[in-house]
């Protein structure tokens, strides 16, 4: 078997001493840029592999994140994800991550898990159960960085990145008042959880402003996902008052009521549908799905940006940070833009 390669080596090879090499490879400020060239070239050549074990025993470091997220199967999360890695990647950092799935007992059970793996922080973002938080609190109590994002809970004093889910809620409203909207439904998940809490009380705002009623009535509150929103909006079908739009609490509930509606012949925008999140699949369906845009690549560029603030303090939670993105209307078929159908070439 071929021997490692080691410290030892490259330093016989380039006769300098060990702890000369071992401060480039470490990027020691000290070490001039013509000897730390000098050392990971003559690494590369003899194929040398730190020892990333005994390094971090040595600093106290892994140099490795937990990252928590209800699913990796929505494209916002997976998108946040991505840009996390790529936010930390220069600084030497990589990721674990660990799906909660929505369940609460699965998201203790990753805090656990990522803090036994001796991770240097945790990023997370709350299950639709999550209503204890107490299970975040043994990273606070380890002094490591714990960051919020997206799905976020005001009993955690720690930093956040968030987006502005009430503007959120409020712009999707007005967006489908603007295009002539009037009698509005909202079918979102019952689950207390801030985001969608924000979102609805946003609604709720701009029907006011609009001088337009709220029917508690066309309020629906379920799950979400495709089979909650044909659920949802087949409720709102057999009601009484058939509303004219319906915002959906997110792009996979939105796409289960334009199942729904075309079943029963009223295809956006006839009747108008909007979602939140800009999952990849809204601009392929029929129609195209309007949606509020999240901006998942800049949440995660701050989370990863907010880590490497963090781990320089010797209190992470010093200064805490509450970043918060505002969100943007992607407008297309489902609330009136034409219908490809409709557009006739000559």
């Amino acid at each position: 078997m071929k021997k490692k390669t080691t410290i030892y080596d490259i330093a016989k090879e380039l006769n300098i001493t060990v702890s000369t090499v071992s401060r480039a490879l470490s990027g020691f400020p000290a070490i001039s840029e013509t000897t730390r060239q000098m050392v990971i070239e003559t690494a590369k050549k003899l194929n040398y592999s730190p020892n990333k074990l005994a390094s971090a025993l040595k600093s106290g470091k892994t140099f490795i994140v937990g990252v928590i997220v209800p699913s990796v199967q929505a494209h916002f999360f997976a998108s946040v994800i991505h840009s996390i890695e790529k936010g930390l990647k220069d600084s030497g950092y990589r990721i674990i991550l660990y799906q909660s799935n929505e369940s609460v007992e699965n998201e203790i059970n990753g805090v656990k898990t990522l803090l036994e793996a001796q991770v240097d922080g945790i990023m997370a973002s709350i299950s639709l159960e999550t209503t204890d938080v107490s299970h975040f609190q043994e990273i606070i109590k380890q002094n490591k960085p714990l960051i919020l994002f997206d799905r976020v809970s005001t009993e955690l004093k720690v930093p956040t990145v968030t987006l502005n889910d009430f503007n959120a809620g409020y712009l999707a409203t007005q967006h489908l008042i603007d295009q002539g909207y009037k009698n509005i439904a909202f079918v979102t998940t019952m689950h207390k959880v801030k985001i969608f809490d924000d979102r609805l009380e946003g609604f709720r705002a701009a029907m006011k402003a609009n001088n337009l009623p709220v029917n508690e009535e066309q309020l629906i509150l379920g799950g979400l996902s495709i089979k909650d929103g044909r659920y949802g909006a087949g409720r709102l079908l057999r009601g009484d008052n058939l509303p004219d739009a319906i915002i959906a609490g997110d792009d996979f509930t939105a796409l289960g009521v334009i199942k729904k509606l075309k079943e029963v012949n009223q295809v956006p925008p006839k009747i108008g549908v909007i979602g939140f999140s800009n999952e990849a699949f809204s601009a392929y369906i029929t129609p195209t799905l309007s949606t509020v845009d999240q901006h998942p690549n800049q949440m995660g560029l701050e989370c990863a940006d907010m880590f490497l603030q963090m781990i320089k303090q010797k209190n992470p939670n010093d200064g805490i940070r509450n970043v918060v993105l505002e969100p943007t209307i992607v407008e297309r078929e489902s609330t009136g833009l034409p219908l490809l159908s409709d557009i006739s070439i000559d």
